[in-house]
């Protein structure tokens, strides 16, 4: 019996796209860092949708916690149809107000943690398997006080798109999402208010870019950006001047710090 796993399954983004492979029949192997709210989305998901949810609370952070979580999907002899990551932390302040805690923990999650699931679940698969890879629109550019998400989300970028072409031969689809504003905590809604109108036109909900994601893996697309705005964005940034856009970055992010994790 193959599975989707799926990373931070009890944020916006990973709830959303717990629910839509749950209307699709999929089996689920959800993974978070609260067993609270992770027995919370099982109990929801199987009174709706006739699926089998697996789940293993994780701190993705620490090696350790990663080894408990792959042994525990190697005793119950499960493989994977559909490898889902992401949970990150975005984590948000000029760099030199960091922590050594807070950038290793980053670090650990957004880059370490991701690539070494990726490794260890694509050796548990499935002969045709999906990987679909949630960075971020912040990773397209480097953005001035918000620079270690952007470094870590670029990372991703790159790191998903190597593996689209590595993989297509074994019959792997690999595709990586980089959504713009996603309204799923408040802070992030504050954010995209902030924006004015393009924040509001920009935003896609959380099910949105869970679907659209899943239509785009399926169609073996290298990127996916959410929204006719965000592409038309990602186009423009790569046309202007770096200096002029990180100089408008700098400007609008250095008004506001963000510790959400």
């Amino acid at each position: 019996m193959a599975y989707t796993f799926i990373s931070g399954a009890t944020g916006g983004i990973g709830k959303a796209f717990a629910i839509a492979c749950a209307k699709k029949g999929y089996n689920l192997f959800l993974t978070g860092r609260s067993i609270g709210k992770l027995s919370v989305l099982k109990s929801e998901i199987l009174s709706c949708y006739n699926v089998q949810v697996e789940i293993f609370a994780c701190d993705l952070s620490s090696e350790k916690a990663r080894a408990k979580l792959i042994a525990d999907i190697d005793k119950n002899n499960i493989k994977f149809s559909q490898i889902i990551n992401v949970a990150g932390v975005d984590t948000q302040k000029a760099f030199m107000e960091y922590t050594t805690d807070k950038v290793l923990f980053q670090l650990r999650v957004n880059a370490e943690a991701t690539i070494c699931l990726t490794h260890a679940l694509l050796s548990r698969r499935e002969e045709k398997a999906e990987l679909i890879t949630v960075s971020s629109m912040s990773g397209t550019t480097p953005m001035p006080y918000f620079a270690l998400y952007s470094a870590t989300k670029d990372m991703l970028i790159n790191f998903s798109k190597s593996l689209h072409y590595e993989l297509k031969k074994e019959g792997v689809k690999v595709t990586v999402i980089a959504p713009g504003g996603v309204p799923t905590r408040q802070d992030i809604i504050e954010d995209i208010k902030g924006q004015g109108l393009w924040g509001k036109l920009a935003s896609k909900s959380p099910i949105f870019v869970a679907e659209k994601s899943l239509k785009a893996v399926k169609r073996n697309k290298l990127m996916y950006i959410p929204g006719y705005l965000n592409r038309f964005l990602y186009r423009l940034i790569k046309i202007l001047p770096q200096k002029l856009v990180l100089r408008f970055i700098a400007n609008r992010w250095k008004k506001q710090t963000k510790d959400a994790f």
